[in-house]
């Protein structure tokens, strides 16, 4: 092709030509531009990104509540110990408190660690879960104890609790003992939160059989997502045989340390698996939790401004909203 010199007029028959490049220039340019803006999206997607490696939801501030109950009840269970299970039922109970919602807390756990974890020493009990299970005369305000977290009450255990899973074994209709001691209470509550024993024994069936839904607690190493298979196997049961209406919430993610290729593994093989139910709110390993467990008062009051509290809060809002 001829190149014309500066003030050279284009022939006609060099005007197709010109055209032609003209059209390609444009069309390089608007596909740069169509680059640059895909990769500006990209980048700004992978900001947005949560631990999870979706996008993080706009979750909605909660709505304030003329009139409280009836309440959901949450069975938190994972039968592998440590796993974070009582942490996350003080501190998700003390968010929705602080959301304005009426929640109570019921230690299901011979251990009696959810109730250390609030102050009380199970030893000094008088009355407990255990005597609310078999005792008929015994109500749940017999044994229920206020908190120091406004909207925040107790049904507290100790190691008598242990006695139970024996001596239920005999009763008519035993999955359903705690559902029944429960049912009075439930008009005075947002929420019922149950801490379950580490163990996939009848107190724990007895807790799936009276919630309406499961939370998951899982420690992201790979010891601990090795039983959730069994875990699920559980819950499929119960809701096969004794509540049609259990569902499973979500599995929050405990204990994570991002600075490790272990446990982004872990993390990223059980969104892979769980998909939407994994929530995303992640728990990172802190060393606010264990101090929170000497004073006995949630992370949201002992340490408010913390990564912590943020993510328990965080938590919260994502239960409201499912």
């Amino acid at each position: 092709m001829s190149t014309n010199l500066p003030g050279e007029d284009v022939g006609a028959d060099q005007l197709p030509l010109v055209q032609a490049e003209s059209v390609a220039s444009h069309e390089s340019v608007r596909a740069t531009d169509q680059v640059d803006a895909a990769l500006d999206e990209a980048a700004r997607v992978a900001a947005q990104l949560g631990p999870t490696g979706r996008p993080m939801p706009v979750l909605p501030e909660p709505v304030a509540l003329t009139e409280h109950g009836p309440a959901h009840v949450i069975a938190m269970c994972n039968q592998k110990g440590g796993v974070g299970k009582t942490t996350s039922t003080i501190n998700l109970g003390a968010a929705l408190a602080e959301q304005g919602r009426h929640v109570l807390l019921v230690d299901f756990d011979p251990q009696g660690a959810l109730s250390v974890g609030l102050g009380v020493n199970p030893h000094e009990l008088d009355r407990t879960v255990y005597n609310l299970l078999m005792e008929r005369e015994v109500s749940a305000d017999d044994v229920l104890l206020k908190t120091n977290v406004p909207g925040l009450d107790l049904l507290p255990s100790n190691i008598d609790l242990s006695a139970a899973e024996v001596q239920l074994v005999g009763e008519v209709a035993r999955e359903q003992t705690l559902g029944r001691v429960l049912g009075p209470v439930l008009p005075d509550y947002d929420y019922v939160i149950i801490d379950c024993q580490p163990s996939l024994g009848l107190l724990t069936v007895n807790a799936l059989t009276a919630a309406d839904s499961v939370i998951i607690p899982l420690e992201c190493e790979f010891f601990a997502l090795r039983g959730v298979a069994l875990l699920m196997d559980t819950i499929l049961k119960v809701q096969d045989r004794l509540n049609p209406q259990l569902e499973l919430q979500g599995i929050l993610a405990t204990m994570y340390d991002a600075r490790t290729n272990h446990g982004r593994e872990v993390l990223a093989r059980v969104v892979e698996a769980f998909g939407e139910r994994v929530f995303h709110t992640v728990i990172n390993r802190t060393v606010r939790f264990p101090e929170t467990t000497v004073v006995g008062e949630p992370i949201t009051t002992y340490a408010s401004s913390s990564a912590g509290a943020a993510a328990y809060r965080q938590l919260a809002k994502e239960v409201l909203a499912r």
